[in-house]
């Protein structure tokens, strides 16, 4: 027998409840496909800043390798996906030169980039510091300099003494919305610039190129999931 179905009053007609849904006029926030990243790095500011984009399709985890050289940082990296359940779109290492710079810390640069990307991973280094990355949101420069020249423009910027308190917990939390906020700071300008002294010495050896730092790659896919 087929269903019955329930006479709707004149007078109801009209009434909410027995309206359609009608197309909302309000534009949906759309969500892109949800891509899986594994960064793996080497210390706290590295870490909290990526931790920092505001992604919203995208699955981002963020492991702190600080301590190891960096060819250990991506043999662990390779230990972590054997001992993971799920699968990874994506595998970045993120790290820079040594402080030290001698023989075997370059040696031990190169081979972990090498390492990687026969791995498949991505690499985000940088040469001398990740801090050139904060730099280049500011200036572009093609001068070789050690990170605590860095190290004292990004504290003259952010109005801090950086040795101090540029790798404290709380200020690391903050840098990717003091760089968004600062109109003085353009993610876009850095990106061109990390670019451009990229292209003009990746026919280097990895550790010659100086100042370079690839985090600008990282950055880009990042965005690609930012919340809009």
């Amino acid at each position: 027998m087929p269903k019955s179905t329930r006479a709707i009053k004149v007078t109801d007609k009209d009434k909410a409840w027995n309206r359609k849904a009608q197309p909302s006029k309000y534009r949906i926030e759309t969500i892109p496909q949800n891509k899986t990243f594994l960064i793996t790095c080497e210390g706290q500011t590295e870490e909290l800043y990526i931790k920092s984009f505001p992604v919203l399709g995208a699955r981002v985890k963020v492991i702190n390798l600080q301590g190891q050289s960096k060819l250990k940082l991506v043999e662990t990296t390779t230990e972590l996906l054997c001992n993971f359940p799920e699968k990874y779109d994506e595998v970045w290492c993120v790290f820079d030169m040594d402080v030290k710079r001698g023989e075997d810390e370059f040696a031990d640069f190169d081979n972990a980039i090498d390492k990687a990307i026969q791995n498949g991973y991505k690499v985000a280094y940088s040469n001398d510091a990740f801090e050139l990355w904060f730099y280049l949101h500011y200036n572009h420069s093609e001068t070789q300099e050690l990170r605590t020249f860095y190290y004292e423009e990004l504290g003259n910027k952010f109005n801090i003494n950086y040795i101090r308190d540029g790798k404290k917990y709380d200020f690391c939390q903050k840098i990717y919305t003091l760089l968004e906020k600062d109109a003085l700071a353009c993610q876009k300008k850095a990106i061109q610039r990390a670019k451009k002294l990229f292209d003009i010495q990746q026919h280097l050896p990895y550790h010659q190129r100086n100042p370079v730092t690839l985090v600008y790659e990282l950055v880009m896919e990042l965005n690609n999931n930012l919340r809009r």
